[in-house]
């Protein structure tokens, strides 16, 4: 398995061009993490990353999706009363955790593992202007199985409305 880090000079922050490369693969190395492509691509930009900041002082991640009115989900959840499905909120910290272990040098490719809980105070709405994920890592396993758990939050234009604990993400190595 490749290392993530002979393909990718790790940055503290991402444009769409760069998410949008990531989703075509190899951007950290053959058979390593990549991101979903549009639409199922749940952010815009990732504005922040390090190794040792966070809640837990072991990692963090800040990502923004812009929310217009025209995004393909408002169309169909739910018809005259649209909102953004939680399900793609939570799906959008799994992607930010799996980039962080790309990112942070773990091979293999990122898949969700499971969530502690999770907890919905409102809604991401067409009036909605931004949406910003910010996840802290509270332990990363490296090895045979690297491993992210961490605490999730998404704030639809700076109000606090999911939060995620221990969400899972690992990076599985293909079997010999």
């Amino acid at each position: 398995m490749a290392d993530p880090h002979a393909f990718h000079e790790p940055k503290s922050s991402y444009t769409k061009d760069d998410l949008i490369l990531s989703s075509r693969g190899g951007y950290f190395g053959p058979g390593n993490a990549q991101l979903p492509a549009p639409p199922m691509l749940m952010m815009d930009r990732i504005t922040a990353l390090s190794l040792d900041g966070g809640e837990f002082g072991k990692g963090h991640v800040v990502a923004e999706l812009d929310i217009t009115p025209e995004l393909w989900f408002f169309d169909c959840h739910f018809p005259g009363d649209p909102v953004m499905p939680g399900c793609l909120g939570l799906d959008a910290m799994w992607q930010v955790l799996g980039y962080w272990l790309g990112w942070s040098g773990s091979p293999g490719k990122g898949r969700a593992l499971g969530v502690g809980e999770v907890r919905f105070r409102g809604d991401v709405t067409p009036e909605t202007r931004m949406v910003r994920y910010e996840v802290s890592v509270r332990q990363a396993r490296r090895g045979q199985l690297a491993l992210g758990v961490a605490k999730g939050q998404l704030f639809a234009d700076d109000v606090c409305v999911y939060i995620a604990t221990d969400l899972r993400v690992g990076m599985i190595r293909p079997t010999p």
